[in-house]
Order: C-alpha cells, then structure tokens, then sequence
C-alpha cells in the first residue's frame, strides 16, 4: 500500500489558505457510517419534514466514493463569514441571517477549485462540492479535524466559532489524515437549546425541522401559525442559536467586523420593496437569486415579509400606516398571502384593514316600530 501523498497535500492546503480560506484539512473517504444511523433514525421519526438534502438517499450522501468512484481523501475547507451586522435600518426591514448575506459559497467554492485544479494537474480526479446532498459537510468537517460538533448541530471552530460555511474536494488521491478530531468544546453550555425560539433542538445535537425557523422560511405554502410569532423579524435564516453561543460571542468581540450595509442582499431586506418590487426583480441574482425558494416563486417570500411585518408594527419597530402594504394581498387572488395577510393585519393592530362582515340590513336600518 502505497504512503499518502503528504507532499501534495502541503501545497494543497496551502493553495486552499492561499486563496482565502479559514482552516483546511483532510481525511479519509470511508463511509460516514455514525452520521448514516442518525440520518436514517431521524428520518424515520420524522424529524427531517419535509427536508430532503442529506436525508433524500443518506447511504449515498455518506459514502464519497458513490460520487467519486475510487475516492481516497476529502479535502475540507471552511469560509467564514462576517458575523456583526449594522442596526436595523429606520424603515421597516426584514432580518437575513449571515450565511445568506452575500455570496459567501462563492467564495468557499472558488478556494475549494484552486485545490481541486492543483490535484487535477498532479494526475487525480478532484471534484468540489459544498452545499449538495451529495456530501454530509458536518461530519467531513469534524473527521478532518476542523471543529467540533456543537450542541445546535453547528460546527463550531477552536477560537473561531461557527459562523462558517462548509465544503469538500472528493479526490482520488491518497493525502492522509489531518490530526485528531477537535474535542467537545461545549462542555455543560445548553444556551442553544434553551434559545431557540420554536425549541426546534430537540436534543444535544438533534433538529426538528418541522420546527426550525431557518427551514420553514423556506417552505411553499402555509406558515404554520403557532411558529409566527416567534419568526420575528427574519426573512430568510435564522441565527439564534449562534448568537446566543458563548464561543461565538467571544468571537464577536474579538473580530468585530460588521457586514458593509451595501452587500447583495445584505443583512437587512426593505419590506416595501420585498412586497411591491417585480417578481424578476427579486429573484435577480444581484438581490435574493441566489436563496433557495422553492420554484423561485417570489410569493414564498413575499408570504415571509407580510409576517414580518406584522411583528414589527405589533413590536414598535414599523409604523401602523406601513401595514397599508398589506392591502394588494388582502384584496389579491392568492389565498396564502391573503390569509397571511389577514394574520399581519390583525397581529400588527389594523383590522380596519380587513374587509367589514356583512351587517344585516334591519339592523343597519334600526328598530321597527
């Protein structure tokens, strides 16, 4: 059996840091099989929902080599990104969480090329892969030796926090093992779990979709209407159960960059132009393209924003009169957003807004003599 490559690997890595990545490792390709009985266990008590991803065939997404015949190695990488974002603007706005701020996986993805083109040039198949159902990133990640897994089901990084996104090269070449996995560094913390506003965290670890805000916003259809109230002010994402985790806050204070207000979407979304802009207009890759909606119908966010709003004027932080944006759902012929909007109308304090139940004419006229 021949030695890893530990040559190669060096300038691998090296190519990943180079091009602007955080931490980079590698590690074995054989099956995940830990992360496969979760995946199988939760699916079958149903925690996934309607989630498919990782879940949809969880005996090809843990084993690299049903991607990359022959594979030997996973190159991993973590980008992160900035994770202080500016005041919520004076106009109503909707929150976005970081990961989807900007195009933070365009930048994972192009590190994780210049890695993947230095191993093609050596004689190996390299392919990238990061956000895909091909590829559980968690557990790559934490057998690469680049964090530990956190009590959110995050991966969080020594000094660094979890405010990362995840990817791999599956490559045949054989370029060993990055050092021991990261220990536990979450200790008897369970501010996660307690901080999570639908208590979609089940257990240590463990997410109930069917809960997790970050997963219903991206959801057709409905809202389900005992999780409304608790979506706040978020559009798309949620980080409650990073911003509450003490590694993270420390990170924060140590690296208090702040996310330029400027950035495509950027960390605030105006609600007006979320609810009058052209459907083209939203879904451009230059604003919100770049989300994953759900037949890229802009009514799913559409639908995210009347909720919005309706907390925001219920909580202070928008004008009454801004419920007005409601009325072309009210009087609309969708029926998810006018229901929707129904809810925002009545939650943020305007029922003058809905249509008035019919009076009977006798009553309107006053008593007969």
């Amino acid at each position: 059996m021949n030695a890893p490559d530990v040559e190669l690997r060096d300038r691998v890595l090296a190519a990943g840091t180079g091009a602007g990545l955080e931490v980079v490792g590698t590690c074995s390709a054989e099956p995940f099989l830990a992360a496969r009985k979760a995946l199988e266990e939760r699916k079958a008590a149903g925690l996934n929902g309607t989630m498919q991803f990782t879940y949809k065939n969880p005996v090809r997404s843990t084993d690299p080599s049903a991607t990359v015949e022959g594979c030997a190695t996973l190159v991993v990488a973590a980008a992160r990104y900035p994770s202080s974002v500016p005041e919520q603007p004076e106009r109503a706005s909707a929150r976005v969480a970081r990961y989807a701020t900007d195009d933070h996986y365009g930048r994972l993805r192009a590190g994780l090329r210049a890695m993947a083109d230095l191993l093609k040039a050596a004689g190996h198949r390299a392919l990238v892969m990061a956000d895909d159902n091909s590829v559980v990133d968690r557990a790559a990640a934490h057998r690469a030796g680049i964090g530990w897994y956190g009590k959110s089901a995050n991966l969080l990084v020594p000094g660094q926090g979890s405010w990362f996104v995840l990817g791999s090269v599956l490559t045949t070449a054989d370029l060993g093992e990055s050092p021991e996995a990261v220990a536990d560094g979450c200790g008897t913390c369970r501010r996660c779990l307690d901080g999570c506003p639908t208590g979609a965290i089940v257990a240590e670890g463990v997410v109930d979709a069917r809960r997790c805000l970050a997963w219903l916003v991206q959801q057709a259809g409905e809202f389900p209407h005992e999780y409304r109230e608790a979506l706040g002010d978020r559009l798309y994402g949620c980080d409650e159960c990073q911003e509450v985790c003490p590694p993270n806050k420390r990170t924060d204070l140590a690296d208090p960059t702040v996310m330029a207000p400027g950035a495509a979407p950027g960390p605030w979304v105006d609600v007006e132009w979320l609810l009058t802009a052209p459907d083209d207009d939203l879904l451009d890759d230059a604003t919100l393209g770049r989300w994953y909606v759900p037949k890229r119908d802009a009514s799913v966010l559409r639908r995210n924003g009347i909720v919005v709003l309706g907390n925001l004027v219920h909580d202070g932080r928008a004008r009454p009169e801004d419920l007005d944006l409601l009325v072309p759902f009210l009087e609309g012929a969708d029926p998810v957003l006018a229901e929707h909007a129904e809810w925002a109308a009545v939650r943020g304090g305007r029922p003058d807004l809905l249509d008035p139940s019919p009076v009977r004419q006798d009553v309107a006229d006053g008593p007969t003599t």
